[in-house]
Formats: C-alpha cells, sequence, structure tokens
C-alpha cells in the first residue's frame, strides 16, 4: 500500500467520495453527508486530501482535513476538520484507516494547526472505535450536523504544532 496526495476533484477521489456518500445513505437514509466542500478546501497549505493504493494501483482508501477557525459553526481558531475517511469493504481491516490518520493528523500540525476535529454519526461505530481507540475525545458538537440527534464530534490535540 502506498499513499498519495491528490486534489479533491481527482478521479480516483470522487470515485471514492461517491462510494463513501453511498455508504452514508445506507446508514441514514438521508442520501448522504451534506456538508458543502470544495476541492480547494484540501489544498497546502490550508488542507491536503490522500488516497491509499493497494499494489495493483486501485484507489482504496481516503481522507483529508480542512483548515477551520472559529465561526458560527462552532469551530475553533486553528481546528483541521477531518473529512471523507473512507476504506472499502474489500481493504478494511489491514489498518489503512488508522495511516491516513496520522498522515493527516501530522500534515495539519506541520501546517501549524492546533487541534484536529471530527464528526462522525452513532451508526458508525467502527469510525467512533478507529477515532477514541487514536486518542479523540467527545467535543462540543461543530459544523453542518451538530444539530442532529445522531452525530457524534471529537477532537485531538495536535502536540507540538507550529504557530
Amino acid at each position: 500500500m502506498h499513499i498519495r496526495q491528490v486534489p479533491f476533484d481527482h478521479p480516483d477521489a470522487v470515485k471514492l467520495n461517491d462510494q463513501v456518500q453511498a455508504e452514508y445513505h445506507v446508514r441514514y437514509g438521508d442520501g448522504g453527508d451534506a456538508t458543502t466542500l470544495a476541492p480547494e478546501d484540501f489544498q497546502p497549505p490550508n488542507g491536503v486530501f490522500l488516497i491509499a493504493y493497494d499494489e495493483t494501483d486501485a484507489p482504496v482508501a481516503t481522507g483529508g482535513w480542512r483548515a477551520r477557525d472559529a465561526n458560527g459553526e462552532g469551530n475553533l481558531d486553528g481546528d483541521a476538520e477531518l473529512k471523507r475517511m473512507y476504506v472499502v469493504d474489500a481493504a478494511r481491516g489491514r489498518g489503512l484507516a488508522r495511516r491516513i490518520l496520522a498522515a493527516l493528523e501530522e500534515d495539519a500540525r506541520m501546517a501549524g494547526r492546533s487541534r484536529m476535529v471530527l464528526e462522525t454519526g452513532n451508526k458508525q461505530p467502527e469510525a467512533i472505535a478507529l477515532y477514541t481507540s487514536s486518542g479523540y475525545e467527545p467535543c462540543v458538537k461543530f459544523g453542518y450536523y451538530r444539530f442532529h440527534e445522531d452525530s457524534r464530534c471529537f477532537a485531538k490535540p495536535l502536540r507540538g504544532h507550529r504557530s
């Protein structure tokens, strides 16, 4: 497996984003994540988008972060928001999500962000398990789904961040 930085509108990113949106729809019945995202959200130094490729060069996992600062949706200055973490069914259980998460945390830390935040839902127990086992703790809800009952928000300080 190897991880590459790609634009959010790269064809492989679009393909996997469509798959994760379909999975969200199956789990929540709402058509997928309605959070507004734009390709420029994931352009360095204010974000990044990663894809993991398998030994046949097939895209099998994604994840990105985007800079967020204090706003009317509950973010704080210095936040890096984790988005579109996803691993295709056939590649699950190999530690790919954990590898992408670590790479995203390091990238956000190096970009000077002070806290990684994420929003997931109570119908994604494997995601919640990944984040809590990686040092994330529940935080004040933020973002598009902050008023939804199924929403769960987590945060982790990015120790030693550059200012």
